[in-house]
């Protein structure tokens, strides 16, 4: 089995409503619920595409339930006007988790998992070609690198959401030349 990436952002669903994310906050099972239910299937995607090709199942979910964990943990101190976008602060802990799992570990070659863009236009040849081209650009890049790429142009955050994260180690030099 292999990922498929498309080549332009999703679209970006509402964030969590601010009563549910009150509720959350005071620790309502069922805000959490519905927190997890919102974000479960983009952290699990940005999971998946940064642990490629060495992306396991196992090792994504457990990775999917750390965030929520840490999440939840540190929801209390969650302020929408300093940290931005619920789903930018978790997926920057999504990410930051994938990038430790990346530099702690080297799994065995058999747990491979290719990734593969698919472009968002009907798929000429040359499309095919770029798509190819795409998928072995960003296979090639270091964790960090990819991270940006895939929070930029597959999650739809946008280049301040990604400078202001911190967990790219101080580099600014990954978004150098970057537009505001």
């Amino acid at each position: 089995m292999s990922l498929v990436v498309v080549a332009n952002p999703e679209p970006r669903r509402a964030e969590l409503d601010d009563v549910t994310l009150a509720r959350a906050q005071r620790g309502d099972e069922s805000a959490w619920r519905a927190l997890v239910e919102r974000y479960q299937r983009p952290v699990f995607a940005l999971l998946s595409r940064m642990l490629s090709p060495v992306a396991r199942r196992d090792l994504v979910e457990d990775l999917a339930q750390e965030t929520f964990l840490r999440a939840f943990r540190a929801l209390a101190s969650f302020d929408r006007a300093a940290s931005g976008r619920l789903s930018s602060w978790l997926l920057t802990i999504a990410t930051r988790l994938a990038l430790d799992e990346l530099r702690r570990r080297r799994l065995p070659a058999e747990a491979l998992q290719p990734v593969h863009f698919q472009p968002a236009a009907p798929a000429g040849p040359d499309r095919r070609l770029l798509a190819a081209g795409l998928t072995r650009a960003v296979e090639a890049l270091s964790p960090d690198h990819r991270a940006v790429i895939l929070l930029r142009e597959v999650h739809g955050l946008d280049y301040e959401e990604i400078r202001t994260a911190g967990w790219v180690g101080g580099d600014e030099s990954i978004l150098y030349g970057c537009p505001d």
